[in-house]
């Protein structure tokens, strides 16, 4: 399993260093595929979507060199036949998935079958999440709740046990300060990691790596 989950995307040298690593080859040589679906969940999602694919908001994520890029959106997969989308993920090199509202994507990520997939193919991809993107494969998701789903939808696919809390002293994120974040890990039953816009965690199998030029705690549980 390789995963890298971070705040705010590929922020700076040593997340890229990272994620180049993971990937065996330059990002020049590498191809990805971009789930914009959480975006969809917060307001001026569509703006927003096609900002972040163009490169005008935010760090580098989609616009940084990639040998091709595709996207992927999961509200159109379920009618869709798999042979048309499933080879193209099993041909990438690493998935993108873009930020915004964890429980509408973590129902998205099942509905459309990408959750039930993703256990063989992050043998062979980098996962790449940004915020929400990246809380969804911890044990600790949010939403926004601008959107109609069963009350008892999951904000997170507990892929990996620990909490992720990104945008640590964000300006203009009030409730993102570590005295907040540290009460909310105090709720919850595994540690985590409050991370910062140039923090990200890097985790191959079961060895996890925290590649940071910011700020960041983890926060072992109280529970």
């Amino acid at each position: 399993m390789k995963l890298l989950l971070t705040s705010a995307g590929i922020s700076n040298p040593s997340i890229h260093n990272a994620l180049v690593e993971m990937l065996g080859k330059p990002v020049a040589e590498s191809t990805a595929l971009f789930v914009p679906t959480a975006i969809y969940g917060i307001p001026n999602g569509g703006d927003i979507v096609r900002r972040v694919i163009n490169g005008t908001l935010g760090d580098p994520f989609c616009e940084m060199g990639w040998k091709s890029l595709g996207l992927l959106e999961l509200t159109a997969l379920p009618t869709i036949k798999q042979e048309l989308w499933v080879p193209l993920l099993q041909e990438t090199d690493a998935l993108l998935v873009g930020g915004g509202d964890c429980q509408y994507l973590c129902y998205w990520m099942q509905q459309s079958g990408l959750a039930d997939l993703l256990p063989s193919l992050l043998n062979k991809i980098v996962y790449v999440g940004l915020s929400a993107g990246s809380m969804i494969m911890t044990s600790y998701g949010t939403t926004y709740g601008n959107h109609i789903l069963p009350t008892e939808s999951p904000k997170s696919l507990n892929f990996v046990d620990f909490a992720i809390h990104p945008h640590l002293d964000y300006p203009g994120f009030t409730n993102n300060t570590l005295a907040n974040i540290e009460k909310q890990a105090a709720t919850l039953s595994v540690p985590s990691y409050a991370i910062d816009d140039q923090t990200a965690i890097k985790m191959v199998d079961d060895t996890i790596e925290v590649i940071s030029e910011g700020n960041w705690k983890l926060i072992k549980p109280s529970l």
